[in-house]
C-alpha cells in the first residue's frame, strides 16, 4: 500500500524513525490515513522524546552536583556508564525499530506502543 511522497507503507514508517522525533513529527502531519505509517510516527516521536528529555535531565544533573566537590566525582563515576548504555539505547532502538518498519512489522516498544497503538485506533 502506498502511503505518502508515493512511497510503500514500510518505508514510509521506517522514514519516521530516521531522525528521531522531527522525522517522526513530518510523517505523522503528512500521513492522514494510513494507521500503520502513523502509529510507527507517533512511537517515534513519543520514544525519542523521551529518550531525549531523560538525557537532557542527567546531563543538567552531571553539570549542577559536577561542581560540587567529591559529590561530583561519585555522580560522575556512576553518571558516565549511564549516559553512555542511554546512548547505546538510542542508536540500537533506533536501528531495531526502522528495521521492524522495513519488515512491515508493527513492533510495540513496552507501555508507549500500547499507548500509541490505542491512540491511533481510536
Amino acid at each position: 500500500m502506498k502511503s505518502i511522497f508515493g512511497l510503500n507503507e514500510n518505508i514510509a514508517a521506517a522514514a519516521s524513525y530516521i531522525f528521531g522525533p522531527f522525522s517522526g513529527i513530518v510523517v505523522l502531519v503528512m500521513e492522514k490515513e494510513n494507521k500503520f505509517v502513523r502509529f510507527h510516527a507517533l512511537q517515534s516521536i513519543i520514544w525519542f522524546l523521551a529518550l531525549m528529555v531523560v538525557g537532557w535531565v542527567l546531563n543538567f544533573l552531571a553539570a549542577v552536583l559536577g561542581s560540587i566537590p567529591l559529590i561530583g566525582l561519585l555522580f560522575s563515576i556512576v553518571l558516565s556508564p549511564v549516559l553512555w548504555l542511554g546512548g547505546i539505547l538510542y542508536w540500537v532502538s533506533k536501528v531495531y525499530l526502522i528495521f521492524k518498519a522495513v519488515q512491515n512489522v508493527t513492533y510495540k516498544i513496552p507501555i508507549i506502543g500500547e499507548v500509541v497503538w490505542n491512540q491511533i485506533n481510536r
